[in-house]
């Protein structure tokens, strides 16, 4: 809408302009033949309000229209309806509405079609029909029924749902395309189930989510895309399953705009970089002007004219100070009405302040004084307000912690009389305030009573074991004695301890095989070498969970390693669980007076986790695992030292997946060889004079945990 002025106003107040309106009538008389070929002419635009909030439009053309191209955008909130050769023929182009989620209605023709434009409060689903050369749109009809979603909380992009006749069939995300435009924007088109899937988009900091309702979505979508090579504002686009709906998240960076658009069953969300001029203007205008467009050119006139002036405009009841007064000369075009007194405000050094209809306009020192006043004569009412004792028992926090949060110093929840007092044995908290703040109290305590949700934390200790072993060795030998008269001739063999020689034998005596020495030419029996070599790794990775699960049966089924540990514990969200099992090993130590006294060390297996879970379902675990063994084998004095494993750390985990925080491989090798020489060099009779032994072994300590968040349900079983 939009009205001119001339500067002869001041004479005649009501009289519109004659130049203004003759050029107005003159433009409509150049723009009414650029359609007239059209096939079709839109005739009429009405509405009605119906049950439930909802508005119901007709639009009426001469002949049938057939089905025309719509589609939705989010930001701003609109449907829009493309007539393919229809000529507009309505007086009115903007048809004010103010019923229900419907602002206004737009019919604009251009390029042999006509766009029938509703303007949205905000999104809301809607429903069209085509009947003759009627087209019967419906705003604020309900598509998906209350019982088949149930959203963990409500969001301000989309109404809460109410029952439907019939609910919403269930469907799969069919496609995530991503494209770039020819200016640099980047689009993502989303195939949806049917055109009448319910989509909720929002902004979440420098994201936006896109959660759509009821849709499951394949395991090959599931992923995250990285789309930074398309050189657009977006980086990344992650899509997976939250409970019944589907939910795309996308991350962005710089300054850039979105509009989101739906066409049959595509959403399409359009990304489009700022400019630089566009991005000096949008640190310049703070504020966004929705107000209807309007013209002004005066010169020297008084500021209470103009004010009255925008009051007849709008609609609005204005009052306006005593106080206000002086003239201004002003000339603006087809600029929104609450900019052009924002305009006037500034220059003249004043303020407003709007409640519901009415609009309050004085200097900005009369205000801030009086609010000031308003201030000081609120507080003086608290400070004399009968105070008031309230019990408020918890369900599930704790009352002592609870009472430090109202009590704390650097926040102002209660007022400077107010105090809070807790009862251990009912878990109460006995609250003393004015009536407006244990309201305001009781409030904030119902959002923070509320179930802690529990996770629970599954840890492996698994040593995996390959080993290899071969020995080689020999003892033969051949010994024989002969006496022959006076002398005693021995071939080969040892002489054996405290053997008393034949008589008549001049040889200090021996007999093969006799006593505890044998009669061996080679003693080279299977001894293991004690060499020993060893290296340190270190494993850090993820493995998807039921791969995980298949090789750790399938590894003690083949006997080649083994599960040592398997601990388990559940908790609270950021709270410390504690879970261990071993033995205490006592040990002396002196005392300062020189005695001795007994002391114990633990080697327990201890798993140690405090859980963190993010909003989008994910794990953030501080852990300490460790399994710690006495070795008897190498006691001192009776006590035996430690053999500790054990590992401290913090990782972000996927609910249900497993992640391996670490490992140790030891590998002992050796390859020992013990031979006579000469003899054990002989070919193939050498094997009877040398020993050897080779030793390949291989340990590998992995450390897993698998974090699972548990329903409320699960959790009560």
């Amino acid at each position: 809408m939009t009205k001119s002025y001339p500067t002869s106003w001041a004479n005649d107040p009501r009289r519109p302009a004659q130049g203004a309106l003759g050029l107005l009538i003159g433009l409509s008389l150049l723009l009414t033949p650029l359609g007239a070929w059209a096939a079709n002419v839109l005739q009429d635009i009405s509405f009605s309000a119906l049950a439930g909030n909802k508005v119901q439009i007709v639009v009426t053309t001469a002949s049938p229209a057939g089905e025309p191209l719509s589609f939705t955008t989010d930001n701003p909130a609109r449907i829009a309806l493309d007539l393919a050769d229809t000529q507009n023929g309505l007086e009115n182009k903007n048809i004010p509405v103010g019923v229900g989620m419907v602002r206004s209605i737009n019919a604009v023709e251009a390029g042999g079609r006509t766009r029938v434009v509703v303007n949205l409060v905000d999104s809301t689903p809607h429903d069209m029909r085509t009947e003759g050369n009627r087209i019967t749109l419906t705003v604020g009809s309900e598509r998906v029924a209350a019982a088949d979603i149930s959203p963990p909380e409500r969001t301000a992009s989309a109404p809460p749902a109410r029952a439907a006749a019939a609910p919403a069939k269930s469907g799969t995300l069919r496609s995530v395309d991503f494209r770039r435009g020819n200016k640099g924007e980047g689009r993502l088109l989303l195939k949806l189930p049917s055109a009448k899937t319910a989509v909720d988009m929002r902004q979440q900091g420098g994201a936006i989510v896109v959660d759509i309702k009821n849709t499951s979505l394949p395991d090959q979508l599931s992923k995250v895309f990285d789309v930074t090579d398309f050189a657009t504002p977006v980086q990344t686009v992650t899509a997976r399953r939250e409970g019944r709906d589907t939910r795309i998240t996308i991350t962005a960076t710089g300054d850039f705009d979105h509009l989101a658009y739906q066409t049959d069953d595509v959403y399409t969300i359009e990304f489009r970089p700022l400019t630089k001029v566009e991005q000096e203007r949008l640190k310049q205008q703070r504020r966004i002007y929705t107000g209807d467009r309007l013209s002004l050119n005066f010169q020297d006139i008084e500021v209470r004219s103009v004010l009255q002036l925008l009051a007849d405009f709008t609609g609005k009841n204005m009052v306006v100070s005593d106080t206000v007064g002086g003239r201004i000369t002003l000339r603006l075009r087809n600029v929104p009405w609450d900019q052009a007194l924002d305009i006037i405000l500034k220059t003249k050094g004043l303020s407003m302040r709007e409640n519901d209809t009415v609009i309050l306009v004085a200097p900005t020192e009369e205000i801030a004084a009086r609010e000031k006043l308003d201030l000081e004569s609120t507080k003086q009412i608290e400070e004399l307000a009968p105070l008031r004792s309230e019990l408020v028992r918890l369900s599930y926090s704790k009352a002592d912690e609870l009472a430090k949060i109202l009590k704390a110093e650097d926040n102002r929840l209660l007022s400077e009389r107010g105090n809070v007092t807790v009862d251990e044995r009912t878990n109460t908290l006995l609250l003393q305030d004015t009536s407006a703040k244990l309201q305001e109290l009781r409030e904030l305590i119902t959002q923070l009573d509320i179930p802690m949700r529990q996770v629970m934390i599954e840890s492996r200790v698994v040593i995996a074991n390959n080993d290899f072993a071969r020995d080689i060795g020999v003892r033969f030998g051949y010994s024989r004695y002969d006496a022959w008269g006076p002398r005693d001739v021995i071939t080969g063999g040892t002489m054996p301890d405290g053997y008393i020689p034949p008589e008549g034998s001049n040889f200090p005596g021996f007999y093969p095989g006799g006593g505890e020495a044998t009669g061996l030419l080679v003693n080279l029996p299977k001894v293991l070498g004690g060499a020993r070599g060893g290296g340190l790794g270190l494993i850090v990775g993820k493995i998807g969970s039921y791969l995980l699960q298949l090789e750790l049966t399938a590894m003690q089924q083949e006997g080649k390693g083994e599960v040592v540990s398997s601990p388990r514990v559940i908790t609270a969200d950021q709270t410390k669980a504690i879970i261990k099992q071993g033995k205490e090993i006592p040990y002396q130590q002196a005392t300062s007076s020189g005695a001795t006294s007994v002391s114990f060390k633990e080697a327990v297996l201890q798993l140690e986790v405090t859980p963190h879970i993010t909003p989008d379902d994910r794990i953030r675990m501080d852990l300490l695992v460790k399994k710690d063994e006495a070795d008897w084998t190498r006691s001192v004095l009776g006590t035996p030292p430690l053999d500790k494993r054990e590992v401290t750390t913090s990782v972000l985990v996927d609910n249900g997946e497993t992640v391996v925080l670490g490992g140790v491989v030891d590998q002992n090798k050796s390859n020992k060889q013990e031979k006579i020489p000469f003899f054990g060099d002989i070919p193939f009779m050498g094997g009877l004079f040398r020993q050897t032994a080779i030793e390949d072994r291989n340990t590998e300590l992995l450390i897993f945990v698998t974090p699972r968040i548990l329903k409320s349900s699960l959790s009560l079983q």
